[in-house]
């Protein structure tokens, strides 16, 4: 039996359970820099705890994927938050569950906007970096430090992520 996700569009509000939305439609901006720069100020927590924890900044280079999706496995990070935002205007798939006494829950998928991120508050269930269409670079923040921050959940049995119909990247 085929186990069906068809993504939404990312809002604000649909993805708020589940961490928050990088973009500028957000209410909290002013200028600096003399008037030239507008800063959209405090768009998400970053958590870091742990030992030795450390906030990391990267670029990672995703490769896309072939849709429909088959999803076998989500991953979560223990000891921090975890924050992408794509470095072009072309959208990409993001994957969250809530937790449950038994792992992960049902996926919840979501299509992002061009110019949107998103951060993933620590211990959240999310797939794994996704760009559609094309391969594309994201800026990273998460964190770094001593222990295992990663942990990863494999489905019995995998779910098929679709894009919304009439969806082209």
């Amino acid at each position: 039996m085929t186990r069906i996700i068809t993504a939404h569009s990312l809002t604000r509000e649909a993805f708020a359970e589940f961490g928050d939305v990088l973009d500028t439609d957000w209410p909290n901006h002013f200028a600096i820099n003399n008037g030239r720069t507008e800063r959209y100020h405090d768009l998400a927590k970053v958590e870091a705890e742990g030992p030795n924890a450390r906030v990391l900044v990267s670029i990672f280079k995703g490769t896309p994927y072939e849709f429909p999706l088959k999803l076998s496995m989500v991953e979560r990070h223990p000891f921090g938050s975890q924050a992408f935002m794509p470095l072009s205007p072309a959208p990409f798939l993001v994957v969250v569950c809530h937790d449950t006494e038994d792992g992960p829950g049902e996926p919840h998928a979501f299509v992002t906007r061009p110019g949107q991120g998103v951060s993933y508050p620590r211990n959240t269930w999310h797939g794994v970096l996704t760009p559609i269409g094309a391969a594309q670079d994201f800026l990273v923040v998460d964190r770094g430090g001593d222990g295992s921050n990663l942990e990863e959940h494999f489905f019995d049995e995998p779910y098929e992520i679709r894009l919304p119909e009439g969806f082209e990247p």
